[in-house]
Order: structure tokens, then sequence, then C-alpha cells
């Protein structure tokens, strides 16, 4: 749910950034920017469950299904401590950030054509949001 709403948004970011930029074929850009944000979101949500299957010590083979109804597993133990807590909030919000960063890297390199700056693959965000704000006022 988090996910779809953030990849509706980096739409509008990449949207918005290839339009300033006067760039052809804004809404191809704006296509392989969403397919590229879900396919590094699907892949990481896979490592996270790679890594927290491996953190528990359970052996992925092929005959290996996971119960994804069962949350037996998640009632104790580490998951309901500290550490455990911090890291449910490291996996929830990896792999939307991934697909940002991913994202915002072919943004800079292949549609701005600017060199890669940790300001240069976050820039728009706050014209994005700003935009989102006038777009609820009225006017009379």
């Amino acid at each position: 749910m988090i996910g779809g709403i953030i990849m509706v948004l980096v739409a509008l970011w990449v949207f918005q950034s290839a339009s300033r930029a006067k760039v052809n074929n804004v809404l191809f850009w704006v296509a392989v920017c969403s397919v590229l944000f879900l396919t590094v979101q699907v892949l990481f949500v896979n490592l996270n469950i790679w890594i927290i299957d491996g953190m528990k010590g359970v052996e992925i083979n092929p005959t290996y299904d996971r119960e994804l109804t069962s949350i037996g597993d998640r009632k104790t133990g580490g998951s309901q401590s500290f550490g455990g807590m911090i890291l449910s909030v490291i996996f929830e919000v990896l792999p939307p950030l991934a697909g940002i960063i991913s994202v915002g890297i072919v943004k800079t390199k292949l549609i701005l054509k600017e060199p890669l700056t940790v300001a240069g693959i976050f820039s728009g965000w706050k014209e994005l949001f700003i935009g989102i704000k006038n777009s609820f006022k009225t006017s009379e």
C-alpha cells in the first residue's frame, strides 16, 4: 500500500522533472521509471524475506514453502524486542527507498543528463509537494 502511493509520487516526480527539462518522450520515461521502481521494490521485498528467513535459521531449498498466512513465528522472539522493531522498520522502508534512489539515478543520468550527486538524485521533490499543495487551492 505504501509502496503504491510512493510509486504514484515517483511517477509524478519523473513527469514533472522531465517536463521542466523539456525532454522528448516524457511519458516513455515515466513508464520506464515506474517499471524500474516496481521491479526494484519487488526485488528488495524478496531480499528482505530471504534475510528474515535466514535470520530464523530456516533452510531454504526447492521444497521450502513459506506459509504467508501463519504469523505464529512472529508472536514471540526477536521481532518483539527493540532491535527487532528497528529491523522491521528498516525492512519496511528499504524497498521504497531503494526504488526512489534507482529512479533518481536514472532521472539524473539519462533524463536530465546531469552529474550524479545526492542533491541531483533527490532534486525535484520539494517542487512536487509544493505543486500538490497548490493544486488544492481554489481561485475565486
